[in-house]
């Protein structure tokens, strides 16, 4: 198959895209799914009036799908996890319109995930993602757009881009590896002294205060759980004097189409639901997303969106539990870094080589981050992954 045998259409809304043609290009991972990327179009959580204007980019050969990508015109870097305030600035003082510019990503998820979604059997994936990848560029130019943006892409679609001369950005997040823990006492083994005795102490103060937590699935959450959630995940952002990106309907959404995505850990101190994290389940890697509390409770945070999660995965034989964007005191808790890149295309050619120069000096800098973070590694050795699978462990509270 060759570029000029297909047809490319770029579509407001999933919407116009047919869902099983959809699904059979996203595969599992469950923050591509149709559905899941549905929920954020048909809640209204992206639309023009949130600044996340759906422009999903396919390609069509002899009318059947065959290549996409889930892209969106954006008019503020909001909710992306990879910031570029310093080159908007930089642009709109040399008299130039940052905004809007188009972006390929998961909606307010700094997850890595396959971004140029291609049909394994095509023969050609090189020259389809090339094609892409000219048609965000054409895309750029014709509507006087600053730029293009692939957000947290896997390693071949990263490779597409490198190919193509986009700009590598790279990024560090926080993740936890199941080595093969048979129960949690294992994985606490494994820690230096002085990070199991934090994570213990951290542990007996949510207890001493009269918490329990429980897990309940997607398949089990009622609508008294789903709306406990949503309070105390608005309250998150109340306390920071902002609003929520996310609706009550948005999650009614994945609970609904979803169930088997979900995870929600809900805590209560003496017998009164206070606290809730919900997390998306892949087949490999649980990923923490959502959190809220109605009370101040010491060490609370540590509790529900980390440990019950690692006790989780540890029960459920699943291999990673990333827990979010950021956040260094992940590594007293067992997490450990790991890279995550984009990849951008500015549509002037001066301004994309200034941005070529940052993104060296900041590489430099980045390495030297994750050097810091290696030395400061939570565990005694670096543990291996046990591939012979992992006994089924009851869940404890």
């Amino acid at each position: 198959m060759l570029p000029s045998q297909l047809s490319f259409v770029w579509s407001r809304g999933l919407q116009e895209i047919a869902p099983a043609d959809w699904q059979r290009l996203a595969g599992t991972h469950p923050m591509l799914d149709y559905q899941f990327l549905l929920a954020f179009e048909a809640t209204a959580c992206v639309g023009a009036q949130t600044g996340w204007m759906p422009y999903h980019l396919t390609a069509f050969d002899q009318g059947q799908l065959v290549a996409a990508m889930p892209c969106y015109l954006k008019t503020h870097s909001y909710g992306e996890y990879v910031f570029d305030w310093s080159w908007a600035e930089a642009y709109e003082q040399a008299g130039g319109q940052y905004y809007p510019k188009l972006i390929s990503a998961i909606p307010f998820s700094p997850v890595t995930g396959p971004r140029l979604l291609i049909n394994p059997a095509c023969d050609a994936p090189a020259l389809i993602a090339e094609a892409m990848l000219k048609q965000l560029q054409a895309f750029c130019q014709e509507h006087a757009l600053s730029g293009a943006h692939l957000l947290f892409p896997d390693a071949m679609s990263a490779d597409f881009c490198e190919q193509q001369g986009w700009l590598r950005r790279e990024g560090v997040q926080f993740r936890w590896e199941n080595a093969g823990y048979v129960d949690w006492d294992a994985f606490m083994a494994v820690l230096s002294r002085d990070k199991r005795k934090k994570i213990r102490q951290e542990r007996q103060k949510v207890a001493q205060q009269g918490v329990t937590c429980r897990v309940v699935s997607g398949h089990d959450m009622t609508a008294q759980d789903l709306a406990l959630f949503y309070q105390c995940y608005c309250q998150t952002y109340l306390r920071h004097h902002s609003s929520p990106y996310l609706t009550l309907a948005f999650f009614e959404h994945l609970q609904r189409y979803l169930p088997g995505h979900l995870q929600l850990f809900i805590a209560s101190q003496h017998g009164e639901d206070v606290a809730a994290s919900l997390c998306v389940l892949g087949e490999a890697t649980l990923y923490g997303r959502y959190w809220g509390s109605l009370r101040d409770i010491s060490c609370l945070h540590f509790e529900l969106c980390y440990y019950q999660p690692q006790q989780f995965c540890i029960r459920e034989q699943i291999r990673y539990f990333e827990g979010g964007a950021q956040g260094e005191h992940k590594l007293a808790r067992g997490f450990v870094a790991y890279p995550t890149c984009s990849y951008h295309w500015l549509s002037h050619p001066d301004f994309h080589q200034s941005v070529a120069r940052f993104l060296r000096r900041e590489a430099e800098g980045m390495q030297q981050y994750v050097n810091e973070l290696e030395e400061r590694s939570p565990y005694k050795n670096i543990p291996d992954i046990n591939d012979t699978g992992l006994p089924h462990i009851p869940l404890s509270t």
